[in-house]
């Protein structure tokens, strides 16, 4: 088996290695180390908690061993999606630099610009930084990028992203082309693979596991749950997820809930204070100085249960995670190899629970057919929601249906029964006088008209609304009125 000391590291590198309690580098470290050193560029896919912070760490540090920084111009750039990744490789860059004077800034929102400029103005070995914030400091010309001799993208697959493909080609656009570039992920789909060949050159491929795949120390199962009402859909959850942190008693002596909305985040971490449960939430709308003292809090032991958007899902190393909950199915099958790969690091036995409601179906196939394995299905701790029960049969009585409520027009204005004038009554000529065996029609109430069928047959010969005082060329025919 290789050790350490056998990938060429700079001693005083071994040294800070040892002091740190590791001896036998991991699968991605031994692949991704020597092609590093030999200044290729490198493309490195390994399942989530296998150490490939330090893949990229070592080599870096190493090769900026020798030689100095100058004022606003780093020597290497290494950028990361969330300011919590950030600040951890920051951490793993001091563990490691401890016996070298080797300078590094970390750029993160949420903290000074003041303090960032003075760190930059002295002039920094390794820049860790966001890209936004990145290009926030280029833009008021605190910060030079000509210098860039490494360059690393953790993450690469969520850097990429389409929501970061503009900064990422104007960061890129910013170095020398001369750069020696690192390309480090747990998942990396195709099309996103297509992408960083634009920006690596003859890449060493370093896959260690296949990808998108969990650990095998990892328990999974996911709890297929139907709310009794729609409107009661979030207590019941709520209520469901406690449940199933009380079934696993001592076992849970941590864990990392994930939601899917920051709202979400808010309301489980609220709910669960409420029922004495030690929580406390996580999300990109809370200052940094909050999320910082809400992390610190987790990894010492102090804060039990860490409610989480996906801001905690990528990169965060926190060893001794027992338990993760999927309080929502993730919206992206990639995430959740990313959030269960918080629990069972290192070699550590772990759990992952997911809630799955009806509509979150379609997400759990897209998550078993990326990682090709069936989550095994587990039983509701409160027991299963009641069955709709039966139709009758024939010795039950039948239930009758409620009759249909219908809605009756309420009568219009031009309903109501007019009152008519009484019609004068015409006498017929011989020649128009209808049958004697005929009986004459009823007049018709509705807007005064009376029409006899005879009349309608003769074009007419009843004339409505005039009276006693009909004038006399109305009751004759038309010839007769042309005869005139």
């Amino acid at each position: 088996m290789i050790k350490f000391s056998e990938l060429n590291l700079n001693p005083k590198v071994l040294k800070a290695i040892d002091e740190a309690g590791y001896e036998t580098p991991t699968p991605i470290q031994a692949g991704a180390i020597p092609p590093a050193l030999a200044g290729r560029d490198v493309l490195g896919i390994a399942q989530t908690g296998t150490g490939k912070t330090a893949s990229f760490t070592l080599p870096m540090i190493t090769l900026l061993a020798r030689g100095r920084a100058r004022a606003r111009m780093p020597r290497s750039l290494v950028l990361c999606p969330t300011r919590e990744l950030a600040a951890q490789v920051a951490e793993n860059f001091d563990t490691y630099t401890k016996h070298l004077k080797l300078t590094k800034a970390l750029l993160i929102g949420g903290v000074s610009f003041k303090e960032q400029d003075k760190l930059i103005d002295k002039g920094v070995d390794v820049l860790i930084a966001t890209p936004g914030r990145l290009l926030d400091h280029f833009e008021r010309g605190k910060l030079l990028l000509t210098g860039v001799q490494i360059m690393v993208v953790d993450e690469a697959d969520r850097m990429l992203d389409m929501g970061f493909i503009p900064d990422i080609e104007r960061i890129f656009s910013l170095t020398p082309f001369t750069r020696q570039t690192l390309f480090f992920s747990a998942t990396m789909a195709p099309e996103i693979e297509r992408i960083t060949n634009t920006f690596l050159s003859a890449p060493e491929r370093v896959e260690v596991a296949r990808q998108a795949t969990a650990s095998e120390t990892i328990e999974q199962g996911v709890l297929k749950f139907k709310a009794s009402r729609k409107d009661r859909e979030g207590t019941e959850k709520r209520k469901l997820l406690r449940a199933l942190i009380d079934a696993e008693g001592e076992k849970c002596t941590n864990a990392i809930i994930f939601c899917n909305r920051k709202t979400d985040v808010d309301i489980v971490a609220k709910s669960l204070k409420k029922y004495n449960y030690d929580a406390a939430p996580i999300h990109g709308d809370l200052d940094q100085s909050q999320r910082t003292r809400t992390l610190d809090g987790f990894r010492d032991g102090s804060l039990k249960f860490l409610i989480a958007s996906d801001v905690a899902a990528r990169g965060l190393d926190v060893p001794a995670v027992s338990h993760v909950f999927n309080f929502d199915v993730p919206g992206h099958a990639e995430d959740y190899v990313h959030r269960i790969g918080r629990t069972g690091r290192a070699g550590r036995d772990g759990k992952a629970i997911m809630i799955c409601v009806p509509r979150d179906e379609r997400n759990l196939e897209d998550i078993e057919r990326l990682v090709q394995r069936e989550i095994p299905r587990l039983d509701n701790p409160l027991g299963t929601p009641a069955e709709p029960e039966e139709k009758t049969t024939a010795s039950e009585p039948a239930v009758t249906e409620k009759p249909k409520r219908t809605r009756t027009r309420a009568p219009r204005k031009s309903d109501k029964p007019q009152d008519t004038v009484p019609e004068p009554e015409i006498a017929p000529t011989p020649a128009e006088a209808p049958p004697a065996a005929e009986p004459a029609q009823a007049p018709r109430a509705r807007g005064g008209r009376n029409r006899s069928t005879s009349g309608r047959d003769r074009g007419g010969a009843g004339v409505i609304g005039l009276g006693d005082h009909t004038p006399e060329f109305i009751g004759l025919s038309f010839k007769e009125r042309i005869g005139s």
